[in-house]
């Protein structure tokens, strides 16, 4: 289901976001939790940065990582996952925790695949 995401919103011409309130906060993962929580403590410059936004593209993106990477999938597939992240980069997304999830994601899936070569 998340591959199928990622696809559909890869080249959606416009992304939607979803909003890290401290409601949701308690059902993401503890890796989103602690990404959300840095990107509080660096931008705290004023009241709207406490809500804080990750695009729809780099959350499915996420999934799609831990999925791969708890079901051991070929270095193939981990390097079609890079691809993808390549092409989440080059849409223009203003979030913070957009780029630094897809960072995230990126250095997790090469210290992957280099421990597994």
């Amino acid at each position: 289901m998340s591959i199928q995401n990622v696809d559909t919103l890869l080249f959606a011409a416009k992304v939607a976001d979803v909003y890290a309130l401290p409601e949701f906060i308690q059902l993401m993962d503890d890796d989103i939790v602690s990404l959300t929580a840095l990107t509080l403590i660096v931008d705290c410059r004023d009241v709207d940065s406490y809500y804080v936004s990750i695009s729809q593209l780099a959350l499915s993106l996420y999934l799609m990582t831990q999925c791969q990477l708890k079901l051991r999938h070929s270095v193939t597939s981990l390097a079609d996952t890079l691809d993808y992240i390549d092409v989440a980069y080059r849409k223009k997304s203003e979030g913070i925790l957009h780029r630094l999830t897809l960072k995230f994601i990126e250095r997790k899936l090469l210290a992957y695949i280099t421990t597994s070569v």
